[in-house]
């Protein structure tokens, strides 16, 4: 099947009912088709509607495509100083923007992000944009931590794959914060991440699983409930990409410096942009200009 759910592009066709687009429009294309008559829909939850249909999802291609065919309604004009690669990172940024309106982020709302992947880096972003006025981020790979520190992370921590280190690390991250720990987003959604983070947050305070690495995880989830931590999830995202763009456009948000390698459409090129992103490295997001 064809994957890639992380578009932008420009409008060749509109059909005949369409009046908000011309050909020519440069657009950011939000990957999922909801059934919108659902209780989810209904309620403006839209993003947990079962029959929803998304770019990449058994049994629906994806948008790795010359064209693809789209709903209007989900297809956002790009601002004129917005890029059209800037456009497919609205993808990303979503779910960043979305697990912030989840947890309540804003001024007075003190991060810690663990992972330093291209989601946590995104969250991390997002969660400044919403006003967090200090933010810590976690990771294993110095790489990933540098990237975070040039990104604008107040204080970066490496830490250990071992379970046993987390007593030491949360010391360390709590440290690093200063001050209370209100929200804790997990972007890698391992034991040892989700553990630390429970255990980090102050009591009364959030944690926002975010990535999802394991299906099932074992984490002290009693010694957090008694001390009233809040576990959050989240799904994909809904509405978010009218503020991502506005965000992009002001300035608030840049993602270009997540951009780190760009390859044509060619066969060759489609399989050497594959084998850099599976070689991880420095690579962040890999970019495909048609």
């Amino acid at each position: 099947m064809v994957i890639g759910h992380e578009c932008a592009g420009i409008i060749e066709e509109v059909g005949s009912d369409v009046k908000t687009l011309v050909p020519g429009d440069r657009v950011a294309l939000e990957p999922g088709i909801s059934c919108w008559r659902c209780d989810y829909c209904k309620e403006g939850r839209y993003n947990l509607c079962p029959d929803m249909k998304f770019f990449a999802t058994p049994p629906v291609h994806g948008s790795l495509a010359n064209q693809v065919v789209h709903p209007a309604d989900l297809c956002f004009k790009l601002p004129d100083n917005v890029s059209l690669e800037e456009g497919a990172m609205c993808e990303p940024l979503s779910v960043g923007v979305h697990a912030c309106r989840r947890a309540n982020v804003g001024p007075e709302t003190n991060v810690l992000v663990m992972g330093a992947g291209p989601i946590g880096l995104v969250t991390m972003l997002a969660a400044r944009a919403f006003g967090a006025p200090r933010i810590v981020i976690v990771d294993v790979d110095d790489h990933r931590l540098s990237v975070a520190k040039d990104l604008g992370a107040d204080d970066i921590i490496k830490v250990s794959t071992d379970m046993k280190d987390i007593p030491e690390e949360v010391a360390l991250i709590q440290k690093a914060m200063a001050t209370a720990i209100d929200v804790s987003f997990d972007c890698a959604g391992f034991n040892k991440t989700m553990s630390t983070a429970l255990d980090a947050t102050r009591s009364g305070g959030k944690v926002c699983l975010v990535g999802m690495g394991h299906n099932e995880m074992t984490v002290p989830l009693t010694p957090a409930a008694a001390r009233e931590v809040d576990v959050i999830g989240i799904f994909r995202y809904k509405n978010t990409w009218p503020l991502c763009l506005e965000f992009l456009r002001s300035g608030k948000i840049d993602v270009k410096p997540l951009i780190t390698h760009r390859f044509g459409f060619s066969q060759k090129e489609v399989e050497d942009a594959f084998e850099t992103s599976a070689r991880g490295g420095n690579a962040i997001k890999v970019m495909f200009n048609l």
